[in-house]
């Protein structure tokens, strides 16, 4: 399953909420030794958590965390304008149809398809919302992942060589992305057009 849940709301799914930020701990901070906060519960956060994000989250059936993303809008404050500028040589990509999506999380038992549902639902929210791109930072190990989806973005901007190369890009939100993601993801129209509405209602799926 494919939850949205804003920040606000996220207290209402403890178990999701917990083994989201601790999976988040295990995957930046243990397996790819960044350089982020990890609390006393073993739950890796950082200042833009506290910004009122969106969080895409692919749900186990007994509630847990798989896999998931967090969307900012890029009229306010992000990690790309506040850390990777220079990668985008100073230009600020800023727009309310553009929103800045981070900490790309799975899992460390996550079923092969999470990746193709976290991309699937973040394709259906970003056309359901009137959005025209996702921007994000990325490191290299990434690119194969995003290319064996069928959605890869514009890269704007790439600082490091190899494995350590980190970019910035750009994904278009385009209806075209969607059959080849429904496919790799295993997820009908008729099951995440229901997942969005019991999150948004029939305002933004309509």
């Amino acid at each position: 399953m494919i939850h949205y849940i804003f920040a606000d709301m996220l207290n209402d799914y403890p178990k999701l909420r917990d083994s989201m930020f601790s999976d988040r701990a295990t995957q930046f901070k243990d397996r790819l030794k960044w350089e982020v906060h990890v609390d006393q519960h073993g739950h890796e956060r950082d200042q833009y958590d506290g910004e009122a994000p969106l969080y895409l989250i692919a749900g186990t059936p007994d509630g847990r965390h798989a896999g998931s993303m967090r969307f900012l809008p890029t009229t306010g404050r992000n990690m790309v304008h506040e850390h990777f500028l220079g990668l985008t040589d100073g230009v600020r990509i800023e727009s309310p149809f553009i929103w800045e999506c981070t900490r790309f999380c799975l899992s460390p038992d996550a079923p092969r398809d999470t990746a193709a549902k976290l991309m699937l639902g973040a394709a259906e929210m970003g056309l359901a919302s009137g959005l025209s791109h996702a921007v994000g930072v990325f490191d290299a190990r990434m690119i194969p992942v995003y290319r064996r989806l069928g959605w890869s973005p514009a890269i704007l901007g790439t600082k490091g060589a190899g494995r350590d190369a980190v970019s910035v890009g750009l994904w278009a939100f385009t209806t075209d992305v969607l059959p080849l993601l429904r496919s790799k993801s295993g997820i009908q129209e008729e099951e995440s057009q229901t997942w969005m509405l019991n999150a948004f209602g029939p305002r933004l799926v309509a």
